[in-house]
């Protein structure tokens, strides 16, 4: 039983304790309403103020039982409620602590900053990939519901610096900006940007002018919903079947998918070509393009492409395999392995 539905039920139990009094007092001692009610709470609460008016013997054995049962039944109440309140505070008290240990142990985790509709997805998404976050939120109806899947957070205002370092900006690897405003997600890449200039910013774009403010402002990235909805529908029209292979190998989580791997100090195969690496004959995966060290992407690269330590390889196949050829190129040393989202 959840600690508000004990609540509720302990209120109840007391209001019908002292209707029982009530009607007690006014059918046997044919007092008035507010005589009843003074004597049934003297008499639950145990004060000893003295009778409102002398008892018959029918009103004394009522009142000895009344006692009996709802002095008791007053007791359990007020303990009862008094436990969950005290727990709840200690709880949340001990659990606030506990979270911020927890956010200053953090390395190279995320902090998604607004948990409404788009946060909450990419909360949801991240976490499906063992990938730490840490949630900025200034809505106090939304924190249970963070809480109950069990994310980190930080409760405040994502623009403030102060709340930043709780987040752990410091140590984390990204940020991403998903506020309700474009003025909002300005100033938290602006503030994060300073706090930690290696930080890897994406940000959410309402409006197309703040595509390019939020570029000056430090985002490394900028998405804008509309647009890319809008782009997707116009190629459900224009290109059905390749829509729908891009969405089942890479949001719906089928045989086959599309991840990058990152070629570490300590691969197995490095400084080889594409056609010598065994890559496809090994780990049955094919290698859809190439992001050099130098930052140059080669899409549909050829078999003679040189593949070094620093690489990031875009890879098609399945999930057991990629995790495999994780392993073998030493992915783990570079970064945490990020699926395309």
């Amino acid at each position: 039983m959840s600690d508000l539905r004990q609540i509720i039920k302990c209120i109840i139990l007391f209001n019908f304790i002292i209707l029982l009094g009530i009607c007690g007092y006014t059918f046997i001692e044919k007092w008035s309403f507010l005589d009843a009610l003074y004597m049934t709470i003297i008499t639950l609460t145990t004060v000893g103020f003295g009778e409102v008016h002398p008892l018959t013997p029918a009103g004394r054995v009522f009142t000895l039982i009344f006692i009996l049962c709802g002095v008791g039944v007053a007791a359990y109440v007020f303990t009862t409620i008094g436990r969950i309140l005290l727990e709840g505070y200690l709880k949340r008290v001990f659990g606030r602590k506990t979270m911020e240990r927890r956010i200053k142990s953090l390395k190279h985790h995320y902090i998604v900053c607004g948990y409404g509709r788009i946060g909450r997805h990419v909360c949801k998404e991240l976490s499906q990939y063992k990938i730490p976050i840490v949630v900025i939120e200034k809505n106090t109806n939304l924190l249970e519901d963070i809480e109950e899947h069990g994310f980190l957070y930080v409760h405040g205002e994502a623009t403030r610096e102060e709340v930043l370092i709780k987040a752990g900006i410091k140590n984390a690897a990204g940020l991403i900006a998903v506020a309700g405003s474009d003025a909002d997600n300005v100033y938290i890449v602006l503030t994060a940007k300073e706090l930690n200039p290696k930080l890897n910013i994406i940000s959410r774009a309402g409006e197309e002018d703040a595509v390019k403010k939020l570029l000056r402002a430090g985002a490394n990235k900028v998405i804008a919903p509309y647009e890319i909805g809008a782009r997707k529908i116009a190629r459900m029209v224009t290109h059905p079947l390749v829509t729908d292979f891009i969405e089942l190998t890479v949001y719906r989580g089928i045989e086959l998918q599309m991840g990058e791997i990152p070629i570490g100090e300590k691969a197995e195969i490095k400084n080889v070509s594409l056609k010598d690496s065994g890559l496809r004959q090994r780990f049955d995966v094919i290698v859809v393009a190439v992001r050099k060290a130098t930052g140059e992407m080669i899409f549909n690269p050829s078999p003679e492409t040189i593949i070094d330590s620093g690489d990031i390889l875009i890879i098609l196949g399945k999930s057991e395999n990629l995790k495999k050829l994780e392993e073998v190129m030493d992915s783990a040393s570079f970064y945490t392995h990020r699926h395309i989202l």
